[in-house]
């Protein structure tokens, strides 16, 4: 009796093992073939043959051979450019010289992978129309940049002034122009805002011209002040000759005879030369001497 006892437990754990293996194999065929239709594996197999992937690597090939041209072409210009052009003009061509590769570089893939090129144009027209209509400030930008460039209005390294900003340009693009201030913070310019406002280029001419006003006291003997003005040219070691200096009275104030001095400078030497004419102005009027007036308070103590 405990024999058969014993044959019938061995039978019934081996029928449950085998239901248990049976069905964990049907749930293992059952999750890969839901993984498989998910995932597309059976179509990744049917799209990579060996003849797919020979074509894929030999896409790989010519895309790295294309880069390598690439950069030899961008470096070669770079040097042709730099040598007849200004580095603006050196820095947009080279731009424009990446923008044309990689937008070949993403039609020739397409194309490898049998994507029709006349669908995506037309779709991008449309989509192209829809970001016109979107981004018209950017199209603005873009628009005027070429006339940033075109008109030659300003370099890398000028000091230009728009709309109360002003500072060193560092960079022009296409879409905007960015300067650094004299307290070093950087500062975009949209191209539209320099071709429809006022830009001041004050590095745009070799020579700046410095003038500094100056006011007398009425009393003062007109003649002598003016010969004594005349003298400060002379004393600014960085003041050019030509165009020559003016030294002449302007107007009548409210306690003053005022005067302008303006003389002439180097770009690169407008604040040496602006310091030392303020100095020999200040000099001349202690050693004639004339009165230079200033504002005065007559405090009177209450007790």
């Amino acid at each position: 009796m405990e024999e058969e006892g014993s044959n019938a437990v061995a039978e019934t754990v081996q029928a449950v093992t085998e239901v248990a293996a049976d069905t964990i194999q049907t749930v293992t065929k059952g999750v890969t073939s839901e993984t498989a239709s998910i995932l597309h594996i059976d179509d990744i197999k049917k799209y990579f043959t060996s003849e797919q992937l020979t074509h894929i690597v030999m896409g790989l090939i010519a895309i790295i051979i294309f880069y390598i041209v690439y950069r030899i072409i961008k470096r070669i210009l770079k040097r042709h450019l730099a040598r007849i052009a200004k580095p603006h003009t050196v820095q947009i061509a080279s731009k424009t010289v990446s923008y044309a590769f990689w937008i070949l570089i993403a039609m020739y893939v397409l194309n490898l992978f049998g994507i029709n090129l006349s669908a995506v144009w037309g779709a991008a027209g449309v989509a192209g129309l829809a970001i016109g209509f979107a981004a018209q400030t950017s199209v603005s930008n873009i628009i005027s940049g070429l006339f940033v460039v075109g008109e030659k209005a300003l370099k890398l390294g000028d000091h230009i002034s728009v709309g109360g900003d002003t500072g060193i340009v560092d960079n022009i693009g296409l879409l905007s122009v960015k300067i650094h201030t004299f307290d070093n913070q950087m500062v975009r310019l949209p191209n539209s805002s320099i071709i429809n406002g006022t830009l001041i280029n004050y590095s745009h001419f070799d020579v700046r011209r410095v003038v500094l006003d100056v006011g007398v006291s009425y009393d003062s003997d007109v003649d002598k002040v003016l010969e004594a003005l005349q003298q400060v040219p002379s004393m600014c070691p960085t003041v050019i000759e030509e165009p020559a200096p003016k030294i002449y009275y302007d107007t009548f104030g409210a306690s003053s005879l005022n005067m302008k001095v303006c003389v002439w400078c180097k770009n690169a030497d407008f604040i040496a030369t602006k310091n030392d004419v303020f100095k020999a102005i200040v000099k001349v009027s202690r050693e004639t001497p004339f009165e230079i007036p200033y504002t005065k308070l007559d405090v009177k103590i209450v007790q």
